[in-house]
């Protein structure tokens, strides 16, 4: 099984996109600042409408952050699981703040935040896979009390699953932060364990390590990597795997 987890920049690389994602042919993509509109092909952007379609993926949860409005349209905004396989269930938590309808960019915050968590029989076993888009702070990427909490809230839902668990997502957080020593307590943290130098790409002056893999130990790991394709400003993370 191959799993993509791509912080999308809103699908504005959406050739690039396209063409990885065909290349790669995975079973599964977790995306962050993933675009979700109900109207006609937005051609400013590849949204996970598009995705799916391309990719021949028929199943996908998202979970927006918030909605706005779209040329004649309403877009969608947040975190997304795409699948091959049914997702058998799923369900979207808020860490921060709640889902905005009609986002007003110049007078709302877009710091709210979520994961979604999918439920999807892969290999005869219902495995567990999430995505977050982590709470962002301007300055650095070395948390505080606020990331803390959210990374506990995630922390204990996760520790209410049984069966396979991947994580994936854009944690804003460097990997030696203490918010992130809670969950690397808790999953393998596969960026550190593979020592990956950056998640970023030339797109933007950051360096750091913010995006993330992690597996339980039912997760058997065939092969993990960071994509050096330019898709982002963030790097697309591959992992291959077992259940």
């Amino acid at each position: 099984m191959k799993l993509v987890q791509l912080n999308v920049w809103a699908g504005r690389l959406q050739n690039q996109v396209s063409d990885f994602l065909h290349k790669e042919s995975p079973d599964i993509i977790c995306l962050q600042e993933a675009i979700s509109f109900n109207k006609k092909d937005a051609a400013i952007m590849r949204t996970i409408e598009n995705i799916q379609a391309d990719n021949n993926l028929g199943y996908a949860i998202m979970a927006p952050t918030f909605s706005f409005k779209l040329m004649e349209g309403t877009a969608s905004f947040g975190n997304c699981i795409i699948s091959r396989s049914p997702i058998k269930k799923s369900e979207v938590i808020f860490t921060h703040l709640e889902h905005k309808s009609n986002f007003d960019f110049n007078e709302e915050s877009g710091n709210v935040r979520n994961f979604v968590h999918a439920v999807i029989n892969l290999e005869g076993k219902s495995c567990n896979i999430l995505t977050h888009h982590g709470y962002w702070i301007p300055e650095h990427k070395n948390g505080n009390e606020e990331t803390m909490r959210q990374i506990k809230q995630l922390v204990d839902y996760i520790s209410n699953l049984s069966g396979p668990v991947i994580l994936s997502g854009d944690f804003n957080l460097a990997p030696d932060s203490d918010s992130l020593k809670i969950l690397n307590e808790k999953l393998t943290n596969l960026s550190l364990q593979y020592r990956l130098k950056t998640t970023r790409t030339q797109l933007t002056t950051k360096t750091e390590v913010c995006d993330y893999i992690f597996v339980n130990n039912e997760v058997k790991i065939q092969n993990f990597t960071a994509s050096d394709e330019l898709v982002s400003d963030h790097k697309a993370l591959i992992l291959e795997f077992n259940v």
